[in-house]
Formats: C-alpha cells, structure tokens, sequence
C-alpha cells in the first residue's frame, strides 16, 4: 500500500472515529506530498515521500522546542500529539548507538582521521541513515568520534 493510499484510509479511519486531530494532520501530511508533487511536476518516489515526512517532523520538533521555551506547555502538548501521529508514517528511528556504530563504521571506509574530514565522512554518511536518524544526531556524533 503506497503512503497517499495509507493516508487516505487513516483519513476515513479517523473521520469515522471523530479523532479531530489524527484527521488534521493527516490531512496537512496529504497536502504536503501533494504540493511536493506538483514542484517537483512528477509522482513522488518513497524517498521524496521520505523528505516530505521528514520535514515535516522536523518542523514539529523546532515548533515544539520553541514552545516550551516559552513556557506554553499547552501548545507543546499539542505539537507532540502531531509528532506521534506523523511517527506513524516515519520509518523506525535508529538509536544513539546505532548512529555510532554506522558512524564508526563510515569513518574507517573514508579514512577520516580529524574534524577537516567531517564533510566527507558526513557525504558517505547521510545517504546511508536519510529518514532513519536525527541530522542533529548524526552531525554531533560524527564530531565526537573525529575529536
């Protein structure tokens, strides 16, 4: 079942359900492949379905950081509700030791040896974990490991 055809059933799933708010960002989730689709001008491949998930994950994260800086919990509360129902459609995030291990692993293959390396490494690196871990993540783990 491709993602639009998993939307749309989560979407009549929900309406039935009157979950108002799985409904609203299912909704927004369809209308951002959908506006993807027409930029790009041809049927979004998984890894364009991929980024647009992605981005809007990451939106939800800064928005949700932004909130509780500024103390509205009840706003952030709101934005995680979001973040679960997009973690549906998101592939399984890899954990902090997952990163490490890829990250080592990558590291040996390039030959990276100091901080100078770090574009390359992070070339080799991104396409292997896209959609799979944080950048952040990725980025800060890499710096630790060529210190």
């Amino acid at each position: 079942m491709s993602l639009l055809e998993q939307l749309t059933a989560d979407m009549k799933t929900a309406m039935k359900a009157k979950d108002k708010e799985t409904l609203s960002v299912v909704r927004m989730v369809k209308a951002s492949l959908s506006n993807e689709e027409i930029k790009l001008g041809h049927p979004l491949s998984a890894d364009d379905e991929l980024a647009v998930l992605s981005r809007e994950m990451k939106q939800r994260v800064e928005e949700q950081a932004a909130y509780a800086d500024a103390d509205r919990t009840d706003l952030a509360d709101g934005i995680q509700v979001q973040m679960d129902v997009l973690k549906r459609y998101l592939p399984e995030q890899l954990s902090a030791d997952e990163v490490a291990e890829i990250v080592k692993a990558t590291i040996a293959e390039v030959g990276a040896s100091s901080k100078a390396d770090l574009g390359k490494v992070m070339g080799a690196l991104m396409p292997k974990v896209k959609g799979k871990a944080d950048g952040k993540l990725v980025s800060q783990t890499v710096q630790s490991l060529l210190a």
